[in-house]
C-alpha cells in the first residue's frame, strides 16, 4: 500500500463499498457500556458477528461429513450471547458484508480478548473479488463453557494489496461461497 493502511481501508470502504456497514474508528463503548472493540484499526478492521449461531451438538451421534453435511449436527441459536460448550464448535456470520477488490487478499485473525479465553477463530482468506457475509468458525479449546458476544468485535481482518491484479479471481472461478448471506454450511 502506498498510503497509510487505515487511510487505504477507509478509502476502499467509502469509494468501493468494501465493508458495509463500516465503522470509521475503533468502537469500544456502545450506549455507555464497554464492548469488545470493533471497527477500523491501524492496519486492519475488527469485525463483529451477528446474533445467529449454529452450535454443533452430538445429540444424534452422527459424523460431520463436508461432502454430506447433516443439518442435525447443530442447533440454531439466536441470542445476544452464545455459550460455546467445553471443547465445542460454533458457526456464526459477520455483521459486515465484504466486497474484496481484485488486487486484495485478506487474512482473518482472532482477537486477543477471545484468544486469552481459549477461543480460536478459523476463517479462510477472503480471495480477490470474493463478496458476501463471512461465515465465522469459533472453537472453544477449554474444558469450560465460553461466551461469545453478538454485535461486538470477534476477529480482525488484515488486508494485503498486490501491485497488480490476479489472473483469475474468486468471481472468475464462480466460487461456491460467492455472495453468501447467513451462516453458510459446507458445500461441494
Amino acid at each position: 500500500m502506498s498510503i497509510k493502511a487505515d487511510k487505504w481501508i477507509r478509502k476502499m470502504a467509502h469509494e468501493h463499498a468494501m465493508i458495509v456497514p463500516f465503522e470509521d474508528k475503533q468502537v469500544r463503548e456502545v450506549a455507555g457500556k464497554r464492548v469488545i472493540s470493533y471497527g477500523l484499526s491501524s492496519y486492519g478492521y475488527d469485525i463483529r458477528c451477528t446474533d445467529e449461531f449454529k452450535v454443533f451438538t452430538n445429540a444424534y451421534s452422527s459424523t460431520v461429513d463436508p461432502k454430506e453435511f447433516d443439518i442435525r449436527n447443530f442447533v440454531n441459536i439466536q441470542a445476544e450471547v452464545c455459550i460455546i460448550p467445553p471443547n465445542g464448535f460454533v458457526l456464526a456470520r459477520t455483521v459486515e458484508y465484504f466486497r474484496i477488490p481484485r488486487t486484495v487478499l485478506t487474512l482473518c485473525l482472532g482477537k486477543s480478548t477471545y484468544a486469552r479465553c481459549g477461543i480460536v477463530v478459523n476463517v479462510t482468506p477472503f480471495e480477490p473479488e470474493w463478496e458476501g457475509h463471512v461465515t465465522l468458525e469459533f472453537s472453544n479449546t477449554t474444558p469450560l463453557p465460553v461466551k461469545i458476544y453478538a454485535f461486538e468485535g470477534c476477529a480482525q481482518i488484515i488486508f494485503l494489496e498486490s501491485n497488480e491484479a490476479c489472473e483469475v479471481s474468486y468471481q472468475d472461478r464462480k466460487g461456491k461461497y460467492q455472495k453468501q448471506t447467513g451462516v453458510v454450511l459446507p458445500k461441494l
